[in-house]
């Protein structure tokens, strides 16, 4: 007896996208890539596989990332790789292997690509996600930051998303402020240590700012009466961010100071941004960012500064789906193809229109069938006409040319001609 063969399925938690899905997809790529074109942000594709230092010491050990989140096994050398859970720390890895840095060269990058952490799925957030990240290089001023605001908020115009989103700022200086801060914060929560979840007691003493982050309902009034971290920041940062919302005014890009945003990651220093929405549940955040001047140097580089920001793409999809924007990637012609002499050289027929219209859509009908069936499914494809070749199309060396979206007549144009009416198109 032969053996059942189970199912395959997808992995948990990465998610297949399927043609009838992609429209949105592509519109959303097409509009990153027209943005970053607009702001001299040249892209740069670093591999999905990274040795696990890397993020050991970049994001840091005790973050629930590396902890809890990454991808990681040891390959037939036996060395320790992981599925890159985040994009920074490849892109600085990348610029320092291949010298973007050297002599204080400025840098504007930006990549776009799948991205790994072994997280409880829900709608919106996957174990595999595609992010999006900008990061600019030797730029140490607020000028820079405010530029990434603006770029963010130029978007979510574009998408018509912008209604959706608010932008909450903060500072959390450098790091003998931050480590200052550290020391009231752990004795506040020591001195509260009965009110503490076990996640926060953990976190306690290894990375006690990550308690501010927490989302547990019973712990909010107890975070809200915690020390603030503004007022602790060293004197250079806060004047840094307040020319930084001076700008931010100027160019009316609004925002919130927010002083709970920390961000999870221990390389961020300085100015520190999330863009939220009340419309996706508890998690809220669709663009998180900020400065990050030390982690080059951490790293192996040179002195260099950094800052930048990263959103999960499905996130905005999220946003472009609840505002109802029916984004579809309908066909420009279905091409129909009847009798013998005319589906001898459908294929033939279809380059000479393609030729001649290089970016339009064409559907090429393969089958055959009566002409009312074809012209059924030339309609439910969603095509803006039906170009129609049969016998007498064939004789004549012509096209029929069926609008299908309004109640223009039927015409017939040369094959060589197509362009003159399908040239708007």
């Amino acid at each position: 007896m032969s053996e059942t063969i189970s199912k395959l399925l997808a992995v948990k938690g990465m998610q297949d996208v399927l043609p009838e899905q992609i429209a949105p997809w592509q519109h959303l790529e097409a509009a990153i890539r027209l943005i970053m074109h607009n702001y001299a942000y040249e892209e740069i594709r670093m591999p999905i596989l990274e040795r696990t230092q890397l993020f050991k010491r970049s994001i840091g050990e005790v973050t629930d990332i590396v902890e809890k989140e990454m991808y990681t096994f040891a390959d037939q050398n036996g060395e320790s790789l992981s599925l890159r859970p985040e994009g920074t720390a490849g892109c600085v890895r990348a610029g320092i292997e291949h010298s973007l840095f050297r002599n204080q060269q400025q840098q504007k990058l930006w990549y776009l690509g799948p991205m790994c952490r072994y997280e409880r799925p829900q709608k919106g957030r996957y174990r595999q996600f595609t992010q999006f990240g900008v990061e600019a290089f030797n730029l140490p001023g607020p000028d820079v930051d405010a530029e990434q605001l603006a770029l963010c908020a130029r978007l979510w115009k574009m998408l018509q998303i912008d209604h959706f989103v608010t932008l909450q700022i903060n500072s959390i200086g450098d790091m003998q402020s931050r480590n200052a801060y550290k020391q009231k914060l752990i004795s506040y929560f020591q001195d509260n240590i009965a009110s503490l979840d076990e996640d926060s007691k953990r976190r306690l003493n290894s990375n006690p700012l990550r308690i501010l982050d927490s989302k547990n309902p019973d712990m909010q009034q107890l975070i809200s009466n915690a020390p603030v971290l503004l007022d602790y920041i060293d004197t250079a940062s806060r004047q840094h961010f307040e020319e930084l919302q001076s700008i931010l005014t100027t160019i009316g890009i609004k925002f919130t100071v927010n002083p709970r945003i920390v961000r999870g990651l221990d390389y961020y220093n300085r100015t520190v941004f999330e863009w939220v929405s009340d419309q996706l549940g508890s998690q809220s955040a669709v663009c998180a960012g900020g400065r990050y001047d030390s982690l080059v140097e951490m790293l192996g580089g040179p002195n260099t500064q950094g800052v930048g920001f990263a959103m999960g793409l499905e996130r905005v999809l999220l946003l472009l789906e609840i505002a109802q924007q029916n984004i579809t990637n309908n066909i420009d012609g279905y091409l129909i193809c009847t009798g013998e002499a005319a589906y001898a050289k459908r294929l033939i027929i279809a380059e000479q229109i393609r030729n001649q219209l290089p970016n339009f859509c064409l559907f090429t009908n393969m089958g055959t069938g009566s002409f009312t069936s074809l012209f059924k499914k030339a309609d439910k494809s969603g095509s803006k006409v039906a170009l129609i070749v049969g016998d007498d199309e064939i004789a004549n060396n012509t096209v029929s040319v069926k609008f299908l979206r309004n109640d223009g007549p039927q015409l017939q144009v040369a094959i060589d001609q197509i362009q003159t009416i399908l040239g708007d198109i």
